[in-house]
């Protein structure tokens, strides 16, 4: 999509969460990489991505931003409401304020949620090498993708959803023509 992008003239900055940053990558590792005895508690978890995303909006997305450079964000807000809202079940009005605390109320203007079933993501190499979250067991991941579907329900106009089981170049030019539209 980057490369899409440049090639129709726009300046492009690819960026991913959690970990763009120097303290981004120390926050990555306590998130997703560091198992503690006892574990991470959920709130804690969700307190370490809002502190790689408060970096990240400051020190990546705000300049970009500014310089009126496209942003594309592997992972953003409405992951955090689905991961940690409807998959840890923390309550989403105390994530949403946490969530406008760390970027200063920056919204994306197009959320893709590319919506693929656990299996067929495993079956493409997905959770090889798990990090934490992806190690979860299997209803956790469905609580997440039901609350994907939710938050795409609460605002159409904000999200689009492809059909994440057909092959990539399908994905690709779903992508594509939706972002390239609202460009």
């Amino acid at each position: 999509m980057v490369e899409c992008l440049k090639g129709e003239g726009h300046e492009v900055v690819f960026t991913f969460e959690p970990g763009a940053t120097a303290l981004g990558q120390k926050l990555r590792y306590l998130a997703l990489d560091w198992n503690p005895e006892g574990g991470i508690d959920d709130r804690a978890e969700m307190f370490l991505f809002a502190a790689d995303r408060a970096q990240h909006v400051s020190r990546v997305i705000c300049p970009a931003l500014a310089k009126h450079q496209v942003v594309i964000s592997d992972r953003y807000i409405d992951s955090t409401l689905a991961y940690q809202g409807y998959g840890r079940a923390l309550d989403l009005d105390d994530l949403k304020m946490v969530q406008n605390l760390a970027t200063g109320g920056l919204k994306p203007d197009l959320t893709v949620w590319v919506d693929v079933d656990l299996q067929t993501a495993r079956d493409r190499g997905w959770g090889k090498g798990a990090d934490r979250i992806e190690a979860e067991d299997e209803a956790w991941f469905q609580r997440v993708r039901e609350g994907f579907g939710l938050l795409w329900e609460s605002e159409p106009d904000r999200f689009i959803r492809v059909d994440g089981t057909r092959d990539e170049e399908a994905i690709f030019e779903d992508i594509k023509t939706e972002v390239v539209a609202r460009l």
